[in-house]
């Protein structure tokens, strides 16, 4: 079974996201800050990581480059979720190492699923 690490802290989109990844047949590990979420991802390790960037604690871009930095998880890959929405932000994120880059109010959550598939 793969392991998506859900790392977001809108606890209600968590629970969505996080449900809707498990029925299709997901493990998954959530973080409701960017601290937590580092730290999940050194211990669990997982397949791929599902990242908002406006986080608690380190924001997202701060966790992509700390993730990327480091020889134990520069492999995972990372699947930005945002609502940011500005070029650069986007290009920001990409040039720290994310495969991908959606935003929420633009993706339903079937295709969200599909680009945690693609990045697997």
């Amino acid at each position: 079974m793969k392991t998506v690490l859900l790392i977001e802290d809108e606890s209600a989109l968590q629970k969505t996201i996080g449900d809707a990844l498990g029925q299709e047949g997901f493990s998954v590990l959530s973080a409701l800050d960017g601290e937590a979420g580092l730290r999940l991802a050194k211990d669990k390790l997982p397949d791929v990581i599902l990242l908002d960037l406006i986080l608690p604690k380190a924001n997202g871009f701060d966790v992509l480059r700390t993730l990327k930095g480091h020889e134990e998880t520069k492999h995972i890959p990372v699947v930005v979720l945002t609502n940011l929405e500005s070029m650069e932000d986007v290009q920001k994120a990409l040039d720290l190492g994310a495969m991908s880059y959606l935003v929420k109010a633009n993706y339903k959550l079937e295709e969200v699923i599909e680009k945690v598939r693609q990045a697997l």
